[in-house]
Formats: C-alpha cells, sequence, structure tokens
C-alpha cells in the first residue's frame, strides 16, 4: 500500500472550538470511539485565530481536512467587534474554506437565533435588527449566509441549534453551569424565574455521536439545519427546586421574583460594577443577565425533524435531571477544589479519606507512599 493510499483510509477532519465544552466532547468521542476511521485537529487560537485570516488560509492550505466542525464562539458578552469577527466572519471564513476544497461544514448554533415561543421549528428564526444582541446578532447572520451560499454556491453544511447545554467538564461556568453553580453557592436566594416557565435541554454528550453520523450521510443532511434538543422540554422553577433539593439547601426559597424587580436589580448590578470599576477593582456582570428575560418566557425547540431522520438517539432517556446527580458529584468537586464555594466540607466526596490526613497528618501519607513495596505506577506497563 502506498502512502497516499494510507492517507485516504482514515478522514482528517478539523475542530475550531475544541476547548469549551462541545468540542470537548467531540474530540473525546471521536478520540475514543473512531479512532483508526477519523483523526481530528483542533488547534488553539494561537495556531488559528478566528480573526486572522491568514491564519485560516495557511492552516487550511496546510492540512487540507476533509470536513471541518466549528463549535467555537466568542464569550456571550463579549464587544461588537469581537463577537462580529469570531461568530460571523470567522465562521463563514471558514465555510468558504469548505467551499474550495468541497468538504462538509459543519456549524454548531444557538436558540439565540430563534424567538420565544413552544414548539419553535427550524424555520422559525429572529428578524435580524440592530436591536439583537451582539452573540444573538453574529450567530443569526452567520446562519443566513451558510444558508445564501448554500443556496447559491453549493456549500455543503449543517447547522445544528442547541438549546440550554449541560453536560461534564464545562470548565467555564457559563450558560447553564452558571446557575448551576449559583444554587450550590447559595447566591440566589429566591426564583429568579415564574412558574411554568420551559426550555429545550441538549447534552453535550449527545451530539458526537449525531455530527458522527450525519458525516457519514450527507446527502440527507446536507443544506440542513436540525434543532438538536432533548425531547421533553424542562421547567426552569422546577429543576432549579430539584437542585436544590439534591443538594439539601435551604435557598433559593420559592418565592418568584417578578421580571421588573430582576429588572431593577440587574440595573443596580451593573452601576456597582462601574463604581468599582472607577476605584480600580476588577468586576464584571454575569453574562448570562443579558439573557435575563429568558427566565421569564418559555422558549422550546420541536425535535420532530430530527426524530423524523435515519438518526436514531442511542440515548433517549438521558435528559438534564437523570444526569443531575453526576453533575452534582463532579461540579461540586471541581469548584471545592478550586476553593470556588465553600459551603461543604472539603472531604465530601473523599470516601478514602486521604484529603483530611493531608491537611492534619501529611507525615502519614508521605509515609504511606514511601513504603509501597513497588515503584511502577499500579496498572501501567512499559
Amino acid at each position: 500500500m502506498g502512502p497516499e493510499e494510507g492517507k485516504s483510509s482514515r478522514k482528517l477532519g478539523v475542530l475550531i472550538g475544541g476547548s469549551g465544552l462541545i468540542g470537548g466532547a467531540l474530540m473525546h468521542y471521536f478520540k475514543i470511539n473512531a479512532p483508526r476511521e477519523i483523526e481530528v485537529l483542533s488547534p488553539n487560537s494561537k495556531k488559528l485565530s478566528l480573526r486572522e485570516l491568514s491564519d485560516i488560509k495557511d492552516y487550511f492550505a496546510k492540512y487540507k481536512p476533509e470536513f471541518i466542525i466549528n463549535c467555537a464562539i466568542a464569550s456571550i458578552d463579549s464587544d461588537p467587534k469581537m463577537a462580529y469577527e469570531v461568530n460571523y466572519v470567522g465562521a463563514i471564513s471558514l465555510a468558504r474554506v469548505a467551499l474550495a476544497l468541497g468538504i462538509p461544514y459543519i456549524h454548531v448554533s444557538s436558540a439565540a437565533t430563534m424567538p420565544n415561543g413552544e414548539n419553535l421549528s427550524e424555520d422559525e428564526m429572529l428578524p435580524l435588527t440592530p436591536d439583537l444582541s451582539n452573540y444573538a446578532k453574529s450567530k443569526l447572520m452567520a446562519e443566513l449566509t451558510l444558508k445564501h451560499m448554500h443556496e447559491t454556491k453549493g456549500l455543503d453544511y449543517t447547522v445544528i441549534r442547541l438549546g440550554v447545554v449541560y453536560g461534564k467538564h464545562d470548565h467555564k461556568i457559563q450558560g447553564f453551569h452558571r446557575l448551576f453553580f449559583s444554587i450550590m453557592d447559595k447566591a440566589m436566594p429566591v426564583m429568579l424565574t415564574r412558574r411554568g416557565v420551559l426550555h429545550s435541554y441538549s447534552h453535550s454528550k449527545k451530539l458526537p455521536p449525531f455530527i458522527y453520523y450525519i458525516l457519514d450521510h450527507r446527502k440527507e443532511f446536507s443544506g440542513q439545519t436540525y434543532n438538536f434538543v432533548d425531547r421533553n422540554p424542562v421547567e426552569l422553577a422546577q429543576l432549579i427546586l430539584t437542585i436544590k433539593s439534591y443538594l439539601e439547601l435551604n435557598v433559593p426559597k420559592e418565592i418568584y421574583l417578578p421580571y421588573p424587580m430582576a429588572q431593577f436589580g440587574r440595573l443596580c448590578l451593573g452601576l456597582m460594577v462601574k463604581i468599582l470599576a472607577r476605584i480600580g477593582i476588577e468586576a464584571r456582570m454575569p453574562g448570562e443577565l443579558m439573557f435575563l428575560e429568558n427566565f421569564y418566557k418559555t422558549q422550546t425547540l420541536s425535535s420532530q425533524k430530527l426524530e423524523n431522520s435515519s438518526y436514531v438517539d442511542p440515548a433517549p432517556e438521558v435528559t438534564v435531571f437523570s444526569s443531575l446527580p453526576g453533575m452534582i458529584q463532579y461540579y461540586l468537586t471541581r469548584w471545592e477544589h478550586l476553593n470556588l464555594i465553600s459551603s461543604y466540607n472539603q472531604d465530601f466526596f473523599d470516601p478514602s479519606r486521604q484529603t483530611e490526613d493531608f491537611i492534619s497528618d501529611p507525615e502519614k501519607l508521605l509515609n504511606i507512599v514511601n513504603q509501597e513495596e513497588s515503584d511502577a505506577l499500579p496498572g501501567f506497563k512499559a
């Protein structure tokens, strides 16, 4: 077998945004489930910045991949320049590369491009107006241009719209996980929503099998947009109270803060941040507060188009509620170790009690390690 034949037997892809929750799940999936079929490169922003056209040209001219997945986003509270350059210009530059190479382009988008309402189909999008947030505006523009490129130039693309994303290994504490953090840290004294508000949720680990599938079934999925969400929407108030129950906390109290009062609180917090900045203290508003209205309004996405496709969800029983125990253990342990929360005993999830010995009797642990008979790492063979 010649070198070209060996190379063609394994697809090479490029994933942009591999350090995030979705990107990390994709990298792990391809590494574990398709190591002989697919090799995925995930350059960091130092190697390939979506804001630098020369970076994009040089990187793809060098590697010439067989598909591109873009799940990179600028922070939801980014300024207009950053949001425009990363979420729109960068995304479209990647699409142009895919068009030139004649390869599929998978674009991960967001429900932020859609209006509020129930059972929204893929065709229901916000009108492009100046008053949209930087994040929503840039993501919406990207979707519109991708559709135009498909219709006029034949771009092979698929847009995947996600709802509220949940899962382990989100190290940035954003989106759903900031809500999670606020409850764990007892920073939410009352309910920042109203009864009956529903949203659609997307599991980060469910997305990689879908992307793997649609890369292999381009005829069906090319030029299409899909809402990728769990079938059943979730009531925000019920979710908050369930998390509170699991953690055995006494807050938030089941008192529902009216939206006008929540808006006033956001204005006061913004004023405080400005005052602190003037005296040299660094402080930032949580970016999620720009979506405060969504805490009080329902937005649910229809999964009917996805269910009517040939793709079958391998784990339909997995939901945000079934995932809560595992997420609580993971994030509580992680955030405690980082000294971000102090509500719990620091050895709560340490059955061997080594943390306690490390604090109170480090010499005991030192002697245990020094007295071990083998110098080899358990289970490791050279």
